[in-house]
């Protein structure tokens, strides 16, 4: 187990939803129920995630929630851009929000990538002690071959 309020990445994703509840405080009371509270809802998942991996006692698990943090970072990317097109959003609060996604989603995968390392180190040990690969190594490459794709 991990504590969360030590990563960087955790305090940088908390960061971006505090401003986005800021920025949505001006959005249309019609959109109370929908795009706000989607676009609320879809930025909460992101440093909520990243705790709840961290409370898991295994890397793979970890990964898993950190993987449904990035998917969560990309709804929220189109979120923005919608909250933008449909004027809600100002080109300067836009812009600012957006980059500091972008800022998220680099440092969220860079933790990712270190967290299927050590998935991978530690399989190989297990190898190099004789056991035999499990389901577990399975699981390793094809993290490890996903995260190739991106």
């Amino acid at each position: 187990m991990r504590d969360f309020r030590k990563l960087n990445v955790w305090e940088e994703a908390h960061k971006v939803i505090l401003s986005i509840y800021k920025s949505t405080r001006n959005f249309s009371q019609e959109e109370l129920y929908c795009l706000t509270l989607q676009l609320r809802k879809a930025a909460i998942s992101i440093p909520n995630n990243i705790a709840e991996g961290c409370g898991r006692n295994s890397k793979k698990a970890l990964y898993n929630f950190l993987n449904i943090s990035r998917g969560s970072s990309s709804e929220v990317e189109y979120l923005l851009l919608l909250s933008y097109d449909l004027e809600y959003l100002d080109r300067e609060n836009y812009s600012s929000l957006s980059s500091q996604l972008v800022q998220v989603r680099k440092k969220l995968n860079l933790f990712m990538q270190q967290i299927c390392d050590d998935i991978n180190v530690d399989d190989k040990r297990q190898n190099a002690n004789g056991k035999t690969l499990t389901v577990n190594k399975l699981m390793a490459n094809k993290l490890t071959a996903n995260l190739q794709k991106d």
